[in-house]
């Protein structure tokens, strides 16, 4: 090889190298721009990504409850845990609300779908108990509209805890230690599926989520999150357009959305809200789940097909409009599912896609399992 080619091929490399490092130097400055906006009160934030119909709220920091541990020492609180963790609100006394509800896992059960009485399989994924207090209507259909009312739907279906809810209240009462504990707190030893509801509704409104790193960033400790965890917040709030949906403190809109996972005239077929509304509009449409505490609770999605969050944000990242009937099949079909127009393409790139994941594994916060009570036996 001539000195003149060698040296030619040395210059080239050299070039070569100055540009990568040029680039390099490029996105780390416009990164670090970009981090540095956030590191200062959220009223300073950059505005998100929100189409002009929603009515989306800012981020909002959840607190510790300094009150926990005495709350979870009032009578009605106490007489709720032990009903909820007792398998004798089943027929079969072996599935207990915490059968689904796992202080260990998340408050949900790592399961695609519930798993019941006589080992029956549910239709959909077991959603996660955290700060359901907070929650303005219940299921993934939302077809209950307060925790007392929803309690009625797992005790008296067949494949979750197939227990008459008249037959329940004079079970309990053959147990001396129920009707004491109740006479405790109602003033009165006469056990009704009323109380038992109230009980278990007390009892699941201090089941709260933990502040986590998103939580402490808010409040002003600008080192909690990484700067890609920084930087996937940006993302989520512009790029991404996932405030379009999940916003505020608990990171739900509390609406419901069909996001093209309805699987018509498919296996796994659901309809989600039609089946409460019989309104074509509400084909496939499904309760906006918080994303607090992600890192318990999976698998995720209606039908908990999905466990892991990067397959999660390319489903996102594709649009779903894949499927959407032309004019001429839905004047023929008006069920055939529409998906919201809220899904569009966002035309992330792999390292976006990293940078949303660990945005969205910084929400989760809550270390403390509660221990299980001791039931009454006698």
């Amino acid at each position: 090889m001539k000195s003149s080619d060698i040296k030619l091929i040395v210059l080239l490399g050299i070039v070569a190298l100055f540009f990568m490092q040029h680039t390099l130097r490029k996105y780390s400055t416009d990164y670090g721009e970009v981090v540095e906006q956030y590191k200062k009160p959220i009223k300073y934030w950059p505005k998100p990504s929100i189409d002009a119909e929603v009515n989306w709220k800012e981020f909002e920091a959840i607190e510790w409850d300094s009150n926990y541990y005495e709350t979870q020492e009032l009578p009605e609180v106490m007489l709720g845990k032990k009903l909820f963790f007792d398998p004798k609100l089943s027929s079969s006394s072996q599935v207990s609300c915490s059968s689904c509800h796992n202080p260990e896992l998340g408050w949900s059960d790592g399961q695609e779908v519930a798993l019941g009485n006589d080992h029956l399989l549910g239709k959909r994924n077991t959603q996660s108990l955290y700060n359901i207090a907070n929650r303005k209507s219940f299921f993934w259909d939302g077809r209950a509209k307060t925790l007392e009312e929803q309690l009625i739907g797992p005790i008296s279906a067949h494949n979750e805890m197939n227990m008459k809810p008249e037959k329940l209240a004079g079970k309990l009462s053959k147990i001396k230690e129920y009707k004491q504990l109740f006479q405790e707190v109602y003033h009165t030893d006469k056990i009704t599926f009323e109380k038992i509801a109230n009980a278990l509704a007390t009892f699941q409104r201090t089941i709260t989520s933990q502040p986590g790193k998103l939580d402490k960033f808010i409040k002003g400790d600008y080192k909690a999150m990484s700067d890609t965890e920084i930087y996937g917040m940006h993302l989520f709030r512009t790029k991404a357009r996932c405030m379009n949906c999940h916003y505020g403190k608990y990171l739900t809109d509390e609406s419901f959305h069909n996001i093209g996972l309805t699987y018509y005239q498919r296996e796994y077929e659901d309809l989600g809200l039609y089946h409460i509304t019989k309104d074509s509009k509400d084909v496939g449409k499904f309760k906006t789940p918080s994303l607090r505490d992600l890192n318990y609770t999976a698998p995720w999605m209606h039908n908990g097909l999905m466990d892991d969050m990067h397959g999660i944000v390319n489903l996102y990242n594709s649009g779903m409009q894949m499927i959407n009937p032309s004019p001429e099949e839905k004047k023929a079909d008006p069920n055939f599912p529409v998906t919201d127009h809220l899904m569009k393409p966002l035309n992330l790139n792999d390292q976006e896609i990293d940078a949303i994941v660990s945005f969205l594994k910084s929400m989760s916060g809550s270390y403390y399992k509660m221990p299980r009570p001791e039931i009454p036996r006698k």
